[in-house]
């Protein structure tokens, strides 16, 4: 009795799935909704391909449809690519037409969007390069979502490649000298040309268009690299900007021609080169500025230098067998979101005036290794999300596996905010017996309690509020997370005027009866 029973059951199931009719798909008419009517990607550069875009289309019917056609409207002469729900294309036409795609009922599926275009394909007038997707039906047009992304021009450093199988390259590399250990140090990148049969002079970067700088660039041995008032450049990852020893960097950026300290219209800016909005403010995203230069000439004017792993690193190659100091003027220049360290020196000589630092990985400068650094009025925060992070770390001394290496320091900060989210945002540590620090006028985050500072006596001036220092006062800046470091109020601590620079960083006057330390000066409406 029970197995007839089973087979009654089971009867009556396959006569039920007979009855379906789950693969029959009706043909699309029309009825399609989209996530978005427009899918605008970010600018990119030239011929160097787009992040990854997505478009969501949604069949809302009862029914589960066929779409006869998915495909680019300049179709296989269209700069853009898609693919659908992970298909790859029609044969031939890959990543261009899709033929009977199915979407079942109350169902949605996936469309991925990218584009790389030269300039050239781009409208003359305004630099944008369009298209469409087109979804056919039987009853009428096709419904489309446009496609919009702006094609920028640009010039393009790289090191050349030779290519040995079919999927391997050997790439143009830059000898940088030897280290300790004498043996030669080697790079991927290329060395800068004074007649590139592209880009010219490759030794002056200009504002007509951006420079791209993949793998490292080097300015050699007796040749200078001067970058104009509103140059931007663009380093993709794993690449950055190195100064040979007896190489000379100049950046002549200029202020604010407003006084508005978001107006960087004058200034060089340097970045990664991902544009689009969401990497804006990624740490990270490209190496450093690595200055093994001696000269005294380096200079850099109105620099905003964001989203590096280490801003500046400024060291010899050899540091234990080289006794010579890199060398390094900064003014008026702002240093963002660098996943390491804004500015590493090592036995580095460096004066730096209305320097603006916020928010870095371990911290925002770091004067290590003897040498002699001069900060005056100066900002530098440090809100990372760590618990270790610093805003200042000073030390005369490189470790090695073996011992404690020690060089003479000296550090003298004037006029400077040093502030952050730890109770203590600046490390002071020695292990010779020559590191003077000088102290004046400066603002303090610190624990002014803990036993360790109290104990250790180069933090004196600071703790006990000598040389016209202050701690603990909340500078109340702007907005921190947006980089805008300049004070909403009055802080009453005032400049030592006979250091105090005549302008602010976005070139507003200073002047004795209202004059705040920093690199902002706070003016009240």
């Amino acid at each position: 009795m029970r197995k007839l029973f089973l087979l009654i059951l089971a009867g009556i199931a396959i006569s039920l799935t007979s009855c379906r009719n789950d693969f029959a798909f009706s043909p699309n008419t029309g009825g399609l909704e989209f996530s978005k009517d427009t899918v605008y990607l970010d600018t990119v550069f030239t011929n160097i391909g787009s992040s990854t875009y997505r478009l969501k289309v949604y069949n809302r019917s009862d029914k589960d449809i066929s779409i006869p056609k998915i495909q680019l409207g300049k179709g296989l002469s269209s700069k853009y690519r898609i693919m659908v729900d992970g298909m790859t294309g029609d044969a031939g036409a890959q990543g261009k037409i899709y033929s009977n795609v199915e979407l079942l009922a109350k169902d949605s599926l996936f469309i991925f969007v990218e584009v790389t275009s030269d300039v050239a394909s781009a409208n003359p007038t305004d630099f944008l390069y369009t298209d469409q997707i087109q979804f056919s039906n039987i009853t009428g047009a096709a419904q489309t979502v446009e496609l919009v992304t702006l094609i920028q021009d640009a010039y393009f450093i790289f090191p050349n490649r030779t290519q040995n199988t079919e999927n391997t390259y050997t790439y143009e590399g830059i000898n940088l000298g030897n280290d300790d250990e004498n043996r030669p140090v080697t790079i991927v990148g290329s060395k800068l040309d004074h007649n590139d049969p592209i880009n010219n002079d490759e030794y002056t970067w200009g504002n007509n268009k951006p420079y791209v700088i993949y793998g490292y660039a080097l300015v050699p041995d007796n040749e200078t690299l001067n970058i104009t008032s509103g140059a931007r450049v663009h380093f993709h990852a794993n690449s950055g900007l190195i100064i040979a020893k007896n190489g000379t960097l100049k950046i002549n950026g200029l202020p604010s021609p407003t006084n508005n300290p978001q107006d960087l219209s004058k200034e060089v800016i340097f970045e990664g080169d991902r544009l689009e909005t969401d990497f804006s403010e990624v740490p990270g995203q490209w190496t450093a500025i690595i200055n093994f230069s001696n000269s005294p000439n380096n200079v850099i004017e109105h620099l905003t230098l964001k989203n590096a792993t280490v801003g500046i690193l400024s060291n010899n190659l050899a540091l234990t067998t080289d006794n010579s100091s890199t060398k390094l003027t900064i003014n008026n220049s702002q240093i963002y979101n660098c996943s390491n360290f804004g500015i590493l020196g090592r036995n580095a000589q460096i004066n730096a005036d209305n320097l603006v630092i916020n928010n870095c990985g371990q911290a925002n400068i770091a004067a290590t290794y003897g040498g002699t650094y001069n900060f005056t009025n100066s900002t530098f925060n440090n809100n990372w999300n760590s618990s270790k992070q610093a805003a200042v770390i000073l030390n005369d001394y490189l470790e090695t596996d073996t011992a404690y290496l020690v060089k003479e320091t000296t550090i003298a900060m004037t006029n400077c905010i040093v502030f952050g989210s730890n109770s203590t945002v600046i490390s002071l540590e020695k292990k010779g017996a020559s590191f003077a620090t000088i102290f004046n006028n400066c603002l303090f985050k610190v624990n002014d309690l803990s036993s360790s500072l109290i104990a250790n006596p180069l933090y004196d001036s600071i703790r006990l509020e000598q040389n016209g220092n202050k701690k603990n006062i909340n500078p109340k800046f702007k907005n921190i997370s947006k980089n805008q470091l300049w004070p909403t109020e009055d802080l009453f601590v005032k400049v030592e005027p006979g250091a105090a620079s005549p302008f602010d960083i976005v070139n507003k006057p200073r002047n004795s009866a209202n004059t705040n330390i920093g690199a902002y000066q706070f003016i009240a409406n």
